[in-house]
């Protein structure tokens, strides 16, 4: 048993009435198969174009082991040159993976390469869109984004990719004052026995191929696996509601302010803590049946 997975929306392409109406008002996930078709880099954009054009700067990776309860939040375990970390994942698998990292700024030429779905809806914000590469078996860790905004997220490979609904919060057991879950169980292989919250909770599954683009609506928790040595690109966009707007600030300035305080004064009695109360939060959802 474990989580009740349903197949994802797939279109070839989608008119911006039919996506207004059917995934941005209801905030529904959805894969569009070719939106990035007409993109100059479609067909260019492979791990060895990546290499030539960024070129040897050190990049920060980032593993699959448990968050240092010292660390600010997104603090990189390792460094390495950018050509080596791109032969690394083209030769073997590793949980290796650079994580919002901006290359376009290091190679301009990037820019030309891609463009903003602004066919579908506007509000853009980034200028210099994050990249992230992964090596085969790596994984995102279960999380939902701290900006709130709306994510394109085009992918040059293949991945798997697992969404939730942001009111499973307390089922996922969501950690306190921040924005990802308990790391203690297999978001692909759920132990429900250990975590029974986890039972019958919904979500949404897909599997990206090269090109594809997973439109992530605002508050989306997700969980990615790479599978094999690649990369993606995420256009982001606000969401037009004032409280989304407010949620994102509370996220970037409070919360992250007082988690990063706490995790350096208290180290692992707060993180401690902060698990316990992630389990109890989750059982007590479970035992209301929530949400409803």
């Amino acid at each position: 048993m474990g989580f009740k997975l349903t197949p994802i929306d797939v279109v070839e392409h989608i008119s911006r009435e039919d996506f207004h109406r059917l995934y941005l008002l209801p905030r529904r996930p959805l894969v569009i198969k070719n939106l990035s078709h007409g993109w100059p880099g479609y067909g260019k954009w492979s791990l060895d174009y990546m290499k030539e054009v960024v070129g040897d700067i050190t990049v920060p990776l980032y593993d699959s082991s448990k968050a240092d309860p010292a660390a600010p939040i997104n603090a990189a375990s390792t460094e390495m040159k950018f050509g080596d970390y791109i032969d690394l994942i083209q030769r073997e698998p590793t949980d290796l993976r650079i994580f919002l990292f901006d290359p376009i700024k290091h190679a301009p030429a990037l820019l030309a390469d891609y463009a903003f779905p602004k066919a579908l809806m506007g509000g853009f914000l980034d200028k210099y869109p994050t990249l992230f590469f992964g090596g085969a078996g790596s994984e995102t860790f279960l999380h939902y984004d701290i900006d709130m905004a709306h994510i394109f997220h085009t992918h040059f490979g293949r991945k798997h990719v697992i969404l939730f609904d942001y009111k499973w919060k307390e089922r996922l057991y969501r950690m306190p004052y921040a924005t990802y879950a308990l790391e203690d169980y297999s978001v692909e292989h759920p132990d429900t026995q250990r975590f029974p919250a986890l039972e019958g909770v919904e979500g949404i599954e897909c599997f990206l191929e090269y090109g594809d683009t997973l439109f992530m609506p605002t508050g989306w928790w997700h969980w990615m696996k790479y599978l094999d040595g690649s990369f993606s690109i995420s256009l982001r966009a606000w969401d037009e509601s004032w409280a989304v707007k407010a949620h994102s600030l509370w996220n970037l300035t409070v919360q992250r302010q007082f988690d990063n305080w706490m995790k350096a004064r208290f180290h692992q009695r707060y993180m401690t803590w902060k698990e316990q109360l992630a389990v109890k939060r989750a059982h007590h959802a479970l035992s209301r049946g929530l949400p409803r």
